[in-house]
């Protein structure tokens, strides 16, 4: 697939703290570009890295509620500490902190910039490292998102007249951008997860199909505990590829949370980038105008190294299977023990592997009874 690319990266991602002992660390993000940057991903030809864009009131409407965002902007230029359990505001998940709603609108631009690169000025692929804040509800913070980028994003698509599937890879449900697009057909929304049976946020059964003109457009995969890669590769081949491929979007979005590998300490998948590379080369390969997103991933290594693999093969560039030298030389003094970019093959235990394919079967023929015959027999706008 040729053609210009974006990367959309600040210096500013990186200068936010959700506070000591929450998991998500913003520092990730100067991992990831630094990581890119020794395998000089970030000096392509035909490729650019920009600042993200400012975002406006009038777009973050277009999916949130005013209440919520002026009670937002009250809190983040306070320096007392505040709370509105009402909005989900200033518990553990979603802390506040000064200038929280200024990191929310950081991460929402450059999502914006993304879509506008890809739609309005050609580019066949953009990737905002500060995206994927799919938790966040029209007036609740949830799940460290406090601002959805991803459903404003898509709104703006919408509006152009654009058809959209989103993809979230995440370990976790993409409930907030469901939400927005429960009840219509103008957005197939697939998320492929962590089972929300004894899991945050307790959604995403594949009984969870949308409802009136949304009805079949809302696709759910959920796996349990130990999933591994050759599952999470079956999964994706037998209901997601298809899925995209039927539905023939103009535009393809996707939320890359990296929680699903096996060291990640707050979920129980067994992935590595070995069947996360596949599936970035199965996107790439539809040639689709694609638009990408961060997301989850609460091992930094593992979440520079994703998302280094995901910039990479949106650039068509096949990676060396070792760290490069330069990089290995920083991330020692800092305890991080990784050497490889790559993984091999992993398979779960036998018994829990078991376990994990009769779940995985069971929504693939829950999905092809009730999804497929909408969207594959044809019979979508």
């Amino acid at each position: 697939m040729q053609g210009r690319t974006a990367l959309i990266y600040s210096h500013e991602f990186n200068g936010f703290s959700y506070g000591e002992n929450h998991p998500f660390k913003a520092q990730r993000f100067r991992l990831a570009f630094e990581l890119m940057q020794s395998y000089g991903l970030t000096s392509l030809p035909g490729s650019i890295v920009c600042e993200p864009a400012g975002v406006t009131t009038e777009e973050l409407l277009t999916f949130h509620d005013a209440a919520y965002l002026e009670r937002m902007r009250e809190f983040s230029s306070s320096t007392e500490p505040r709370a509105d359990f009402l909005y989900g505001l200033g518990d553990s998940e979603n802390p506040v902190f000064p200038g929280f709603y200024d990191w929310a609108c950081l991460g929402t631009g450059g999502t914006l910039e993304a879509v506008r690169l890809v739609s309005e000025e050609g580019y066949r692929g953009a990737f905002n490292l500060a995206g994927g804040y799919h938790h966040a509800h029209r007036a609740k913070a949830s799940g460290f998102s406090y601002l959805n980028d991803a459903v404003v994003a898509i709104n703006r698509l919408l509006a152009r007249g654009k058809r959209v599937a989103y993809l979230d890879i995440d370990a976790h449900h993409g409930d907030g951008v469901q939400e927005a697009y429960y009840d219509t057909d103008r957005v197939l929304v697939i998320s492929l997860h962590e089972s929300g049976h004894y899991f945050f946020p307790g959604t995403g059964y594949d009984c969870e199909l949308g409802e009136g003109k949304g009805y079949g457009y809302s696709v759910n995969v959920p796996l349990i505990a130990h999933t591994d890669d050759p599952l999470y590769m079956k999964a994706f081949d037998e209901v997601v590829y298809p899925l995209l491929a039927a539905y023939d979007p103009d535009i393809i979005f996707t939320q890359l949370g990296a929680d699903t590998f096996r060291t990640d300490p707050l979920t129980r998948l067994e992935i590595t980038t070995h069947s996360y590379t596949y599936i970035m080369r199965k996107i790439n390969a539809l040639k689709i105008p694609w638009v990408a997103v961060g997301g989850g991933g609460y091992d930094l290594m593992n979440t520079a190294r994703a998302w280094t693999i995901a910039w990479g093969v949106m650039n068509g560039r096949n990676l060396p299977a070792k760290l490069p030298e330069s990089f290995v030389r920083v991330i020692s003094p800092l305890g991080y023990p990784n050497r490889m970019l790559l993984d091999a093959m992993h398979w779960a235990d036998e018994g829990d592997r078991n376990l994990a394919l009769d779940a995985v079967e069971k929504s693939i023929a829950t999905i092809r009874r009730n999804v497929f015959p909408i969207i594959i027999g044809g019979n979508h706008p």
